[in-house]
């Protein structure tokens, strides 16, 4: 069957479009019947669809079975009802488009069996495209004063790109200035084996741009990277972009009341003047190179997993990797059975969670479906995101009155351990004796959540060791470790890491006074008012910054719209209302400040039987939020000037 590259809005009221019958008659019998059974709804309007014996069984699986636990009499139906409105219908508008946060909820609980929050209906609205995520002018200013302003982003990735689509639907005039040649920010830099995206893609996508034809639930890199640069086309930023271009300074300038910034490029350095100033780097762009003794004398090929070498031969080869994190996880059972010999170097274990169907393909009817039936790829959408979103947070505060804190946080994380704890001992079979080298002793979700992507039975192989002794010394052919045995390798990689908390202050940033952003975040402490603005600089706005992260799970993406519409919404009400400055009060900063560390208090990332690259070296949970995805949609939908000291512009 083939696919057609025509896309719909996720939403948005369409008019129902012509479908050749036998294609949508095949397509629908490979649907996941609760996304088709909110298309029969929002064609038909009949509230029968929405009762008995059409509702689905609750599965918390994120790929779940596309029968939904109905009755074959209830699939017949729906599949049925579906092409005769879809064909019947060609030409007219849908009964219920926007269904409104009321309805909304409802079909939300039905579609997904569970009683949802009352909170979510209008973020998912959002989400969905039923409702407007741009931010609006109250009163649209005049092309002279539009004109006269001018923002520059920092970052073409996801981030970036995001804002850059917000900006250019309001008409406020932007420069995104990038380090590379190429849109996609991590998924560009990181190219090595396995390489993919831990969250179902129709989840990690925007909810505005072009519908992609992913391949299946987790696409790898490569899908990602191809999206990212569509998207870049389709939504017209590309003449906004100027690559290979980076900031090597940048400075306020309080007379001039706007961001003095120099920036390195291929002819030499340039000076760019700006009203805001935004920092979309994220957190992931510097490599953690861990201190090895002898690392600078070793005679293979040393590297990053950012920094793999494209036409790297793997074969025959022995091969050392440096750390058990979520790129080890992806790159080890990719290139197992390629390499002669595979040492793991294990400093601690890590919880992964299986996922019952993590490789499979998107069928060409399910492709076919996305791309053409209105609505279908909308609530398609909604629940990758409502599975993997903000359920398994509550699950992740501690119990006061909980027994055995050690292990567990509360009675569910206690069941989630043994649940792990059980897949752990099946997979590794035979091969017992890894158990211990596996089992972490802290609670689970206390690190990233890491999936497992065949890697206890990668484990299991006769050419792969897992190495938990400490690491004292590379040698030039070779690593060395504590009890004096040396491993001979020809490639040493290290998984290990990424600066996450240098974020914005790697741009050299100082604000108003000469202050310096790497010494106001100094030692290791990042903090930002919802992430995004710091007290002392004035109109510099932070992407994917200090406590924006997800432990829990969601969407970066879905942060990043949030954010994107924060930014915008503000901007706009700079132009319209004359303001030529905002700066965060301190006094609200350190609020928020003050309640993020609170809710972290009571959160598994404070747990103190483990390390993690959330926390900084004092033990402050610097990278990830407390908060749940709702929340921070909520926080940052509507800026409040009151936060702000305001500067206006001069008459």
């Amino acid at each position: 069957m083939s696919v057609l590259a025509s896309p719909l809005p996720y939403g948005a009221d369409p008019v129902i479009a012509s479908l050749e019958p036998a294609m949508l008659r095949r397509a629908v019998a490979e649907a996941d019947l609760r996304a088709l059974l909110m298309v029969v709804f929002h064609l038909s309007g009949e509230r029968k669809w929405l009762q008995r014996p059409y509702l689905p069984g609750r599965d918390v699986r994120i790929i779940a079975p596309e029968d939904a636990g109905l009755g074959p009499a209830a699939q017949i139906a729906i599949r049925q009802a579906a092409v005769e409105l879809l064909l019947a219908r060609a030409g007219e508008r849908p009964a219920v488009g926007d269904p409104g946060d009321a309805l909304m909820l409802e079909m939300m609980r039905v579609c997904m069996a569970e009683d949802i929050a009352a909170d979510y209906a209008p973020m998912m609205r959002e989400e969905l495209g039923f409702a407007a995520r741009d931010a609006q002018w109250r009163q649209a200013p005049s092309v002279p004063r539009l004109a006269a302003w001018r923002v520059l982003i920092v970052g073409a990735g996801a981030s970036g790109m995001i804002l850059g689509a917000r900006l250019k639907r309001l008409g406020i005039p932007f420069v995104i200035v990038e380090q590379a040649g190429e849109v996609g920010g991590t998924w560009r830099e990181n190219r090595y084996p396995g390489c993919g995206v831990d969250t179902p893609n129709h989840a990690y996508s925007f909810s505005l741009g072009p519908r992609y034809p992913w391949s299946a639930y987790f696409s790898p890199r490569s899908e990602i990277q191809d999206y990212l640069c569509r998207t870049a086309d389709e939504l017209g930023l590309r003449e906004h972009i100027r690559f290979n271009e980076c900031v090597s300074q940048a400075h306020w300038d309080v007379a001039g009341r706007c961001w003095r910034v120099a920036l390195r490029t291929a002819a030499g350095e340039r000076q760019a003047t700006a009203n805001a100033l935004v920092s979309a780097v994220g957190q992931f762009g510097v490599p953690h190179i861990p201190d090895l003794p002898g690392l600078a004398g070793y005679q293979g090929r040393a590297f990053h997993t950012s920094q793999w070498p494209d036409g790297l031969d793997l074969a025959g080869k022995r091969l050392a990797i440096v750390g058990t994190g979520a790129s080890a996880m992806q790159i080890a059972p990719s290139i197992a059975q390629r390499v002669a010999q595979l040492d793991i170097y294990q400093r601690s274990p890590q919880w992964a969670r299986p996922i019952p169907r993590y490789h499979d393909v998107l069928s060409d009817g399910q492709q076919w479906l996305l791309l053409n039936v209105p609505f279908y790829a909308a609530w398609f959408r909604f629940i990758m995101l409502w599975r993997y979103g903000d359920g398994l947070l509550p699950h992740l505060r501690k119990d006061p009155d909980w027994p055995h804190p050690e292990r567990a946080l509360n009675r569910v994380n206690d069941r989630h351990r043994q649940e792990m704890t059980d897949h752990l001992i099946r997979e590794l079979g035979e091969r017992q004796d890894l158990v211990p080298k596996c089992l972490p002793s802290y609670p689970p979700y206390g690190k990233r959540i890491l999936l497992d992507n065949d890697w206890y039975r990668t484990l299991r192989q006769p050419n792969v060791e897992l190495v938990t002794e400490r690491i004292h010394g590379i040698a030039e052919r070779g690593v060395i470790t504590a009890d004096g045995r040396l491993r001979p390798s020809d490639i040493l990689v290290l998984s290990t890491g990424f600066r996450m908390t240098e974020m914005a202050a790697r741009l050299n940033l100082s604000g108003a006074g000469g202050r310096d952003l790497r010494q106001v975040w100094g030692d290791d402490n990042a903090t930002a008012y919802l992430g995004m603005t710091v007290p002392g600089f004035p109109n510099l706005f932070i992407m994917q910054g200090p406590s924006t992260g997800l432990g829990h799970g969601g969407s970066a993406i879905c942060q990043a719209e949030s954010q994107a519409r924060y930014i915008s919404a503000l901007l706009a009400r700079m132009i319209e209302d004359g303001i030529a400055a905002v700066e965060v009060r301190q006094q609200v900063h350190d609020a928020f400040v003050a309640e993020v560390d609170a809710r972290h208090e009571r959160m598994i990332w404070t747990h103190p039987g483990m390390s993690t690259y959330y926390r900084n070296r004092h033990g402050r949970v610097v990278s990830v939020t407390p908060f749940s995805l709702v929340e921070y949609w909520r926080m940052t939908h509507d800026p409040d000037l009151a936060d702000y000291d305001l500067t206006l512009s001069a008459p």
